[in-house]
């Protein structure tokens, strides 16, 4: 069976505004979708930068006890914690790896 969501731990965590600290996730793999709709975002029109913010909150489903991932709350994550996900991101949706055939 094909394994679509993925457990993981931040680096730091994700502090709210309450000063709740939030470090485990799910994230999914993502669809086709997640990756098409950032682009008609006004956001990533003018900062094509902003997609990886947009795409994050698309397929990250859980993390710590927050009922929402929104684009707000990757904005706010720790620089470590992003690059922690975008590289968390390629290792599950497999794209890191090129593919070959044969």
């Amino acid at each position: 069976m094909l394994q679509v969501e993925f457990e993981f731990t931040l680096p730091k965590g994700y502090l709210d505004a309450d000063g709740n600290l939030h470090r485990k996730g799910v994230m999914r793999l993502s669809r086709a979708m997640d990756e098409i709709v950032p682009l008609r975002d006004p956001r990533v029109k003018s900062n094509p930068a902003y997609a990886t913010v947009i795409i994050l909150s698309r397929v990250i489903t859980k993390l710590g006890a927050l009922d929402e991932i929104t684009p707000a709350v990757i904005e706010n994550l720790f620089a470590c914690d992003l690059s922690y996900l975008q590289q968390f991101y390629r290792q599950i949706n497999e794209l890191d790896n090129e593919v070959n055939e044969t």
